[in-house]
């Protein structure tokens, strides 16, 4: 398909800068199985749930990846600004350094608390670090010294603010190694869920995938067939891939909280459908014309136009019927992206 076939005009001021409070005020818009739309409000999910549906959320945590140091090569020195993209071992990252004419294979940069890194592979504008840190140490350091790696139409001053600390972190955060929020659970905390589990019946279960920024990445090609996309660590326990199986055995729905779990449910099916323990680096680029697996729901925010998110929810709700249905969202001034308000999406029925 063309990329252009996924385009939509977006008014800059219904672009969300910070999350609505309380989260369950958040507007939802359902666009059920056959298309049809109806506007609701996180506050009011439990109509749409059925006893018995099983919940996946995503576990990873973000860490604040984006840096501000200082390179030193002998006497001199320059301020450059690193955003960690993919951890390759326990003391290397992959990143986003800029301005990357800056930095040559061998410098050191420091990142305050005696936090360096070197510079070990220069690829254009990527650039991989390893650092003087490894594991957990590195992280604890990171979380001390680096700042929230907001997408770039949320507008920050330099560092950031401090509120986004929490409000662009998961409730179910754990695994740390995500450099973008799943953004659907940000509409939930553990409270809300827990309400869920006794006035509806529903489950809950987990994955790992840890957000790369390529999920911001914009696609560069006019053909979706020529897009390359990027790669993101996924993983399932045992103990949830069997609660995930025994749910499909029995007939109960899979609801993912967020594209980032739909593409691991996807991503790993073959090993959730037995039950089995699963892990793997994924480039699932879901496209109109997927045949899903394993997820008969997906609660998600509204998506950037042409971005492979947005074909993700085409092709899982109906090409037109998403493009008619972000436009009623447009239309009602539903709030967008990352801090934005949510969708509910059935699996399009063929």
């Amino acid at each position: 398909m063309r990329v252009d076939d996924f385009h939509f005009d977006l008014p800059a001021n219904l672009i969300a800068q910070a999350p609505l409070y309380p989260r369950e005020a958040a507007k939802l818009l359902h666009v059920a199985s056959h298309g049809g739309l109806a506007d609701k409000t996180f506050g009011t999910l439990a109509e749409l749930l059925r006893p018995g549906d099983l919940l996946v959320f995503n576990r990873s945590r973000v860490i604040p990846a984006r840096l501000f140091g200082v390179r030193r090569r002998g006497n001199a020195k320059a301020h450059v600004e690193a955003t960690l993209t993919e951890q390759l071992d326990s003391d290397t990252w992959t990143s986003f350094c800029k301005p990357g004419k800056r930095l040559e294979v061998g410098d050191t940069v420091g990142f305050g608390e005696d936090v360096e890194a070197v510079v070990v592979v220069k690829d254009g504008p990527e650039i991989t670090l390893r650092f003087n840190r490894s594991g957990a140490a590195l992280v604890a350091t990171l979380e001390r010294v680096g700042s929230m790696p907001l997408p770039p139409y949320i507008k920050r001053a330099r560092g950031g603010d401090t509120a986004d600390l929490a409000d662009y972190q998961p409730f179910t955060a754990k695994d740390p190694g995500s450099v973008a929020a799943a953004t659907a659970s940000l509409h939930f905390d553990a409270d809300a869920v827990d309400r869920l589990r006794t006035e509806v019946g529903v489950e809950t279960a987990e994955v790992t995938l840890h957000v790369g920024l390529g999920t911001f990445a914009p696609i560069r090609v006019d053909d979706t067939r020529d897009h390359i996309m990027h790669f993101e660590r996924c993983a399932i326990d045992a103990s949830n891939a069997r609660a995930i199986a025994n749910a499909k055995t029995q007939g109960r729905r899979i609801l993912a909280v967020g594209t980032t779990v739909l593409r691991t449910l996807e991503s790993l099916s073959d090993h959730i459908i037995s039950g089995e323990a699963a892990a793997r680096r994924t480039d699932l680029f879901i496209t109109p014309g997927y045949q899903f697996s394993v997820v008969d729901a997906l609660i998600t925010n509204f998506h950037l136009p042409k971005s492979t998110l947005f074909m993700l929810v085409c092709a899982f709700s109906g090409h037109q019927e998403m493009l008619a249905a972000y436009q009623h969202a447009i239309e009602q001034r539903y709030r967008f992206f990352s801090y934005g308000d949510g969708c509910f999406l059935e699996r399009k029925v063929a």
